[in-house]
């Protein structure tokens, strides 16, 4: 009795597992914002999931910048928490535990909560079925030299980080310090990786509006966990870093 109970047990945990893993992947992607309340959402709304962390950034059409945030996520049932690493509009939510119940039906994300009294319901549809080798979220690691080496890398534990989260198509980058709850900027748009050349377009710069609509080319290198890339930045100079991935 105890070994089919033991074994009854076992199958009950693998289960819950692969149903959350299931969910997780079904979050994985790009996702746009299309409705608040019942009103069409006009400005772009665009929220990136991998497996264990996400980000969004709102702007308008012609790219200025208005919102955004992110962090880690944990998805149970038909719940999931997210613990924000930064917020550009209310620093006060960073490192809180915040609860949403979610839906998903065939390529549309309901997301709603109770705010302050008010009811809160968002609709997402997903834009990005896509997949790359550089799906899923990146920290920064290091700035490499000429001769190819990386210098000392920050670390996880570090609260001053540059996070990178990708879809198949989209991208998006934020820099902030979790511990002091300072937001430094955050910039997004779409991507392409083709053979060892990694090209992203800028759609939204929260630092400088001008650069929205530039394409920015590097040289792209995956050594296990590790991206390599190297080129020229917004500003023109050069750059050259590693970015390790998250898990």
């Amino acid at each position: 009795m105890g070994k089919v109970f033991r074994l009854f047990i076992s199958g009950l945990v693998i289960l819950i597992l692969s149903i959350l893993d299931v969910v997780a992947q079904n979050l994985s992607g790009a996702w746009k914002l299309v409705n608040v309340n019942g009103k069409p959402f006009t400005d772009e709304c665009i929220r990136i999931y991998s497996e264990t962390y996400f980000m969004f950034a709102t702007h308008k059409t012609d790219g200025a910048f208005v919102n955004a945030g992110g962090g880690t996520y944990n998805a149970n049932g038909k719940e999931f928490t997210e613990v924000l690493d930064f917020s550009y509009s209310d620093s006060a939510q960073v490192r809180k535990h915040l609860t949403y119940s979610f839906s998903l039906n065939d390529g549309e994300l309901t997301i709603s909560a109770k705010e302050g009294g008010n009811k809160l319901k968002e609709t997402w549809k997903k834009v990005d079925d896509g997949s790359t080798a550089l799906n899923g979220a990146w920290r920064f690691g290091a700035r490499v030299n000429d001769e190819g080496e990386a210098g000392k890398r920050r670390g996880a534990d570090s609260p001053r980080q540059t996070m990178k989260i990708l879809s198949g198509n989209y991208f998006q980058w934020a820099a902030f310090n979790s511990e002091t709850k300072q937001f430094s900027g955050t910039g997004g748009g779409t991507y392409k990786l083709q053979d060892n050349q990694y090209t992203e377009t800028i759609r939204f710069f929260s630092r400088d509006n001008s650069r929205v609509g530039a394409s920015l080319t590097f040289e792209c290198k995956l050594d296990g966990t590790d991206w390599y890339h190297k080129g020229k930045g917004s500003t023109g100079n050069p750059v050259s870093e590693v970015w390790e991935k998250v898990r």
